[in-house]
């Protein structure tokens, strides 16, 4: 089996080094960027499995690469690792609000970052095998292909956003708290926090535009989906 590629996109040379080898140690295979500008040329030609990206470099803002693969169609559900210096909240929900899966904060473990990579990488290629093909009112979610279309047109989610609708909808009318989305996002690898929970549902309504009304939000509870749903094997 091909192992997955990472591409690294960081200018400080020495966490690039570092990131490099541990992903390599750890059987992945890595493209390191210094800046933005050369990643965009590599996404012309070859598409990663996952991408660290650095918030702060030298050419265009991190967010601003971020703000660029979620517009795309191409890139919109690629898996996206933040690294920041910023520790603050604010700073973290603002790269989660863009799209990204999960941040890291620097200084950083490695081993610590080879987790998550794994992590995101595992709930990005998991589907469930007790049901291919779910009917939620207007949406069509389709777990093999992990694809969602509403009204016959198709919707492009981040691996998160996927990964709640599926379970979601695999739970129909039980209410789901905020830690149970997480352990199932993350297992025991639960690094975020979690308001990253209300910002991807916030996400996903607004990309499920009138078929939003499904998630409901059970106020000091967390979320539910109800609506006749129809499992198709």
């Amino acid at each position: 089996m091909p192992k997955e590629l990472i591409a690294v996109i960081d200018d400080e040379p020495d966490i690039l080094e570092l990131v490099s080898i541990h992903l390599k140690r750890a059987h992945y295979n890595v493209r390191e960027f210094p800046e933005a500008e050369p990643f965009y040329q590599f996404l012309a030609k070859e598409v990663p499995d996952l991408i660290i990206l650095d918030l702060m470099l030298p050419d265009v803002d991190g967010l601003q690469v971020c703000r660029y693969l979620r517009g795309h169609e191409r890139f919109a559900s690629l898996p996206i690792i933040m690294l920041t210096a910023k520790t603050e909240e604010i700073d973290k929900v603002i790269g989660l609000e863009l799209g990204a899966d999960d941040y890291v904060t620097k200084p950083f473990s490695p081993r610590e970052l080879v987790a998550r990579v794994r992590a995101v990488l595992r709930r990005h290629g998991r589907a469930d095998a007790d049901a291919r093909r779910i009917v939620v009112g207007d949406v069509v979610i389709d777990v093999d292909r992990r694809e969602v279309r509403v009204k016959e047109k198709a919707v492009d989610l981040t691996p998160s956003e996927f990964n709640i609708l599926h379970l979601l909808a695999m739970r129909q009318g039980r209410i789901q708290t905020r830690d149970q989305i997480l352990s199932h996002l993350w297992g025991d690898e639960k690094f975020v926090i979690d308001r990253t929970v209300d910002v991807h549902i916030r996400h996903l309504r607004e990309k499920l535009g009138q078929a939003s009304h499904i998630i409901k939000n059970v106020r000091g509870a967390g979320y539910r989906i109800d609506d006749e749903t129809v499992d198709i094997p």
